[in-house]
């Protein structure tokens, strides 16, 4: 016999469970007997769940977050000022923002940042729909809410560069947040502060 011999039931599902980011070989372990022991029921609500987020979710055809449908909540509801535009780089830091209970304007997901190292470039971001947005009117300010790393300050830079000429105001966050810390978790407060003080690109 040559070659390795394939991967039995269990021993797959630990290797897809140590994909996921977080999670190590011993808990990758750990969950799969946690999932081997659970009734059929709870494993088969949970592929269930898997299986509706990859059939179901989609970009918001205006702010790129996550949805079900054509727009999402925050683009569809009408208290919301849309002349007021917040740049962020992924969905988990609208949840962040919108914790903080502060705003009450629109976002731009950008689906990352630039990060030249990893061969990540504007061409893999929502920057064409950003452009898009401002291109037609009715924005007057836009925050940029990318996070206080490296790559964040970096891609927002890019994006003012481009705007630069669009007429809109550009702010970005007062830097309550600690320099190279990630929206996702900062505190309540920290965020709100944040979008009060923030202050002229």
């Amino acid at each position: 016999m040559s070659g390795t011999e394939p991967l039995g039931a269990i021993d797959r599902l630990i290797q897809e469970l140590n994909r996921l980011p977080g999670i190590g070989p011993k808990t990758a372990e750990r969950l799969a007997h946690h999932l081997l022991a659970a009734s059929r029921v709870q494993v088969m609500a949970l592929a269930e769940a898997l299986r509706a987020i990859k059939d179901n979710i989609r970009r918001c055809q205006q702010c790129c977050n996550l949805t079900e449908g054509e727009l999402c909540a925050i683009c569809r509801d009408p208290r919301r000022d849309p002349a007021l535009l917040c740049v962020v780089e992924q969905p988990r830091d609208v949840t962040a923002l919108e914790r903080s209970h502060t705003y009450r304007g629109l976002y731009h997901v950008l689906h990352g940042r630039l990060a030249p190292l990893e061969n990540v470039g504007p061409e893999q971001l929502t920057i064409p729909q950003l452009l898009q947005r401002v291109q037609k009117g009715g924005v007057r300010e836009i925050i940029m809410a990318t996070n206080p790393t490296l790559e964040g300050d970096g891609t927002a830079l890019y994006l003012s560069s481009l705007l630069a000429q669009s007429g809109v105001t550009l702010t970005r966050l007062a830097r309550g947040l600690p320099s190279g810390s990630v929206l996702e978790f900062a505190n309540n407060q920290m965020l709100a502060d944040a979008l009060e003080g923030r202050r002229a690109f």
